[in-house]
């Protein structure tokens, strides 16, 4: 038989998990507010329970071990600093900090204080009837939010597309909300490092992600330590970017089915380079090679290194981001052959989409906001709502269409199926080029 403190998931699709506590020898009790999430009905509840000193947890399920366990450990310590038992039985979904959640940080511990200097039957009778309380609301939450300033983490390092794009937003939502919105750079692991801190942090809409393709690639290319479908709330897409397919003059091709004749006629003599094994350069590469039937021999460079191997004609053709490679084309350095969009880019509109020569072909450079997964909704439609105010404002299009970028907007829905279709594609080139890492 389960002892009293056992909280179990019976939702099919959760694991079940076994909380054991051993009692601490201090009579005193605490409390906790937490959010019953029950099929989509939330309500909030004050729990409470003898303290204890520490907690054991099971886990069946290695792959959600982490974010299930430190979730719930940090929810257990925010009553009145000590391990509490949720004496709750057949919750059908997740435990949700309502301390956070819910912008009842100061009640909960006003609470807790008190909890801890009341007698044991007057303690009981004040929680049994807090239980009652209509439930908290999480419309007032989104009303008051942000209520500190914003982090808006992107992952590529300062300078670059990813951390203009954050700044420009993040200004732009600053001005609209009243709260500053902090941009970090986050480098490192491919965008990875962000995306895991943001995945850690409190679902109260202060932690966001610049989420951009580069997620989605990793998503099937990289063992991840979290979901990136599952653990990423999508609130926003906020522009596209394409790619241009240049070429070094010393290519006689001047058009994309040109450029196909010449590199079947030449296999694995044609050096197709990229900024990095992975990337969204390479991947567009890759994509190319299998649409088109031709062999390029691939070689990685490290970031900006990939322009002087095409500058001294080391290489042959790249899949660059429109934005760093613009002023070489103007300049006559490369010769673009295409942009890698649907539609011709207002910039380059001489140059045709590579769609034109191989129906179905899209590779770019996007990018939204997403935030922890079980951030409020309200935050979530708040937020989409204050990018879509900012993305159709005409000050910052002129700045967005300055990146060679086209407006997204949408709806949370909208952003999500943006992602899930990227995953899905990049997926597929992924395993066809046996890129799969470790």
């Amino acid at each position: 038989m389960n002892p009293p403190w056992v909280a179990r998931s019976s939702r099919a699709m959760t694991t079940e998990y076994d909380f054991a506590f051993s009692r601490h020898d201090a009579p005193e009790l605490c409390c906790y507010f937490v959010t019953l999430e029950t099929r989509g009905h939330r309500e909030c509840r004050v729990l409470a329970a003898p303290a204890l000193s520490r907690a054991k947890v099971r886990k069946e399920n290695a792959h959600e071990h982490t974010g299930t366990d430190g979730t719930l450990r940090h929810s257990l310590r925010n009553g009145c600093g000590q391990l509490v038992p949720i004496e709750v039985k057949q919750f059908t979904e997740r435990l949700i900090d309502a301390c956070y959640v819910a912008g009842t940080v100061s009640a909960c511990q006003q609470f807790g204080e008190a909890a801890m200097k009341l007698p044991r039957r007057q303690f009981l009778h004040l929680a049994a009837a807090a239980a009652t309380f209509p439930p908290l609301s999480r419309f007032a939450s989104a009303q008051s939010y942000p209520t500190r300033p914003v982090h808006l983490l992107e992952g590529f390092g300062a300078g670059g597309a990813p951390d203009i794009v954050a700044r420009l937003i993040g200004q732009s939502l600053s001005e609209r909300l009243g709260q500053s919105f902090v941009v970090e750079n986050r480098s490192g692991a491919t965008g990875n490092i962000a995306a895991e801190a943001v995945v850690r942090a409190s679902p109260d809409g202060h932690t966001l992600l610049l989420v951009s393709a580069a997620n989605a690639i990793n998503a099937t290319m990289l063992n991840l330590n979290f979901d990136f479908i599952r653990d990423i709330a999508p609130i926003a897409g906020i522009v596209r970017v394409p790619l241009v397919m240049e070429v070094h003059p010393s290519i006689p091709a001047k058009t994309v089915a040109e450029f196909i004749a010449y590199a079947k006629a030449n296999p694995g003599k044609v050096n197709m380079a990229s900024a990095g094994t992975g990337s969204l350069t390479h991947v567009a590469g890759e994509m190319f090679k299998t649409m088109a039937g031709v062999d390029l021999f691939h070689v990685p460079y490290r970031g900006a290194q990939v322009f002087p191997a095409l500058l001294t004609g080391e290489a042959h053709v790249y899949f660059g981001p429109l934005l760093s490679s613009i002023e070489y084309v103007r300049a006559g350095n490369f010769r673009a052959l295409a942009v890698t969009t649907v539609a011709r880019s207002p910039i380059l509109p001489d140059v045709p989409a590579l769609g034109e020569t191989l129906p179905g072909y899209e590779a770019s450079s996007w990018y939204g906001l997403g935030g922890p997964k079980r951030t409020p909704e309200e935050i979530i439609e708040k937020l989409n709502k204050d990018v879509n105010v900012s993305i159709a404002d005409p000050k910052l299009q002129a700045r967005l269409a300055d990146l060679g970028g086209m407006a997204l907007g949408g709806s949370p829905a909208d952003f999500a199926k943006l992602i899930s279709d990227e995953v899905r594609k990049w997926s597929r080139v992924v395993l066809a080029a046996d890129m799969k890492r470790g």
